[in-house]
């Protein structure tokens, strides 16, 4: 589980958490994708046997101790995804702010008639609401 939860979680949202965790635990220790196929049927198989319980302190049992064996379990190496945070291309591509949009050459902007021109009027749309909101910025004093 996270850190500090944020939301309720019902029933259903925590069982189908713990079993794409323990799905993603079978994946990080399966030397091939025949024995993590294999297991992750069992587990489903697992999960399936319990899919009718309606003891809720039975239920709350089997899901704490579901929770404990994932601990006791969990991979040296965790399974991080390229993109992710901790995963080897975070981060990697950065977005260019907007600004940099508008040093572009007149022959790179005719590329891109319809964006550019929408883009003129949201600019202006834009500066009219800040100035509706703010007043018009002072001119400089020269001296």
């Amino acid at each position: 589980m996270a850190y500090l939860q944020t939301e309720v979680l019902g029933h259903t949202q925590k069982v189908c958490r713990l079993y794409k965790r323990a799905v993603r635990l079978i994946q990080e220790c399966a030397p091939n994708r025949v024995a993590f196929r294999y297991n992750a049927v069992l587990l489903r198989q697992k999960f399936d046997e319990n899919r009718s319980l309606t003891d809720a302190l039975k239920v709350q049992t089997l899901i704490a101790n579901a929770e404990e064996e994932l601990f006791q379990k969990q991979h040296t190496h965790p399974l991080k995804f390229a993109e992710s945070p901790g995963g080897s291309a975070y981060g990697r591509e950065l977005r260019s702010p907007d600004w940099v949009l508008d040093y572009w050459s007149h022959d790179e902007k005719a590329q891109y008639p319809e964006y550019f021109a929408r883009r003129e009027e949201l600019k202006k749309e834009y500066v009219a609401y800040w100035e509706k909101k703010f007043g018009k910025a002072e001119e400089p004093h020269h001296h």
